[in-house]
């Protein structure tokens, strides 16, 4: 292009990037032929040049149900107000996916990562690679326990306790629970939760009544179908995932139980099938776009700061109970 027009390579540059130091003649020329040319400036090599990419990366489980898609849309619109692109990576809940995530993002040249971990993510080592870097991380949803990281959370200890404390409110007194990986903060909150409304109501804790698992549908059939085994079934499941709460209602219909009447059900996370179901399901509100903006907004606050050994900020999120028809008895 710059041979064509007789005119140096910065100048092209300059024109395509409207620089005042270039003439309007030379601008239109110069963007008279781009057009022709059907050229389009690479932005990003552009950025890198100056050290910025303008993208940050974010590394979430899965994006096939309704809370990773609407944390992504928080996190997108956050972003984009401030001029940055994403790039977006699944770890399809495999640590090992996961990391290849970590190593593709780190050479993607992205400013700043967000992340959720997998479900099977036990250690934070290949998260050192990125602090080496000083690339900025802030975490959502779900962290280790015991690590001090820049994240945002959802009261998940709240939002079980809630849930807990209304199935007992309609007489629920043998309330089985569907735990997750225990590991995860997020599921290891939930149960404590659940166990802390027992407690404020003098229930007797019944191990029996609990049923760690992936949380998958097919893990609310057969934790479903282990309690209904038991000499005294429960009369309510309180589950920390919706997916498993829907497994458990198949059985129950199966078995041509009544829900509530005979077993109330309450999940967790509101997700969109959850109030199209019958009976609609009691679940948790997990402020899923709120999260996402929230995480955004404080990786752009690490970023905009850009100090070193500062200590590791956390913001709590509130949750909402959803009581619907799937726990509330009459009378």
């Amino acid at each position: 292009m710059a041979t064509a027009l007789s005119v140096s390579v910065s100048t092209i540059s300059r024109a395509l990037s409207n620089h005042p130091s270039i003439s309007d003649a030379t601008k239109k020329r110069v963007n008279k032929l781009a057009k022709e040319l059907n050229y389009h400036p690479n932005h990003l090599a552009a950025g890198l040049r100056k050290g910025r990419s303008n993208m940050l990366g974010v590394l979430v489980p899965h994006i096939d149900g309704h809370f990773f898609t609407m944390v992504v849309k928080g996190i997108e619109t956050v972003a984009t107000k401030a001029g940055f692109n994403i790039l977006i990576c699944q770890s399809n809940e495999d640590v090992a996916h996961e990391r290849k995530n970590i190593e593709t993002l780190i050479n993607a040249q992205v400013e700043g990562i967000l992340v959720s971990l997998a479900r099977t993510t036990r250690d934070f080592k290949h998260f050192d690679k990125a602090a080496k870097r000083d690339l900025p991380l802030v975490f959502f949803d779900r962290i280790l326990e015991g690590r001090d990281v820049n994240a945002v959370l959802l009261d998940d200890r709240e939002g079980a306790y809630q849930s807990t404390r209304h199935l007992l409110s309609q007489g629920c007194r043998r309330i089985a629970h569907f735990a997750g990986p225990q590991h995860l903060n997020i599921y290891k909150n939930r149960r404590q939760g659940y166990l802390d409304a027992l407690r404020e109501y003098d229930v007797p804790f019944d191990e029996a009544l609990v049923h760690t698992c992936d949380m998958r549908l097919e893990d609310g059939i057969q934790g479903m179908e282990l309690l209904l085994k038991l000499p005294v079934r429960p009369d309510a499941v309180f589950s920390a995932s919706d997916i498993t709460a829907v497994g458990a209602l198949q059985v129950l219909r199966r078995q041509g139980l009544r829900v509530p009447d005979d077993v109330a059900l309450a999940g967790f996370s509101n997700e969109l099938f959850s109030s199209f179901i019958e009976p609609m399901l009691t679940t948790v509100d997990q402020r899923c776009e709120q999260m996402g903006q929230a995480a955004a907004r404080l990786l752009l606050e690490i970023l905009g700061e850009k100090r070193q050994n500062v200590s590791p900020r956390r913001v709590l999120l509130q949750p909402d109970l959803l009581v619907r028809a799937s726990s509330l008895r009459l009378g």
